[in-house]
């Protein structure tokens, strides 16, 4: 089971251009579609939106991907 976060803390995750922070903005408890694709979540194991601090760009990722900032 991935870490638990809320909305508003500041989190960090790996991509593929490297490190990147941002903002949880939103939690999803229940399959979501996003970008063309679904996105499987659960109560146990939500699925978090992170807003990009340099880009603004929107992310979606499981906690397990996370570290808290």
């Amino acid at each position: 089971m991935g870490r638990k976060f809320k909305i508003g803390d500041k989190v960090s995750w790996n991509s593929e251009g490297g490190q990147v922070s941002g903002t949880i903005i939103k939690i999803h408890r229940k399959d979501f579609d996003y970008k063309g694709y679904t996105h499987h979540a659960t109560k146990e194991e939500p699925q978090y939106e992170i807003k990009s601090n340099r880009t603004e760009h929107i992310a979606a990722h499981k906690g397990s991907a996370l570290t808290k900032l």
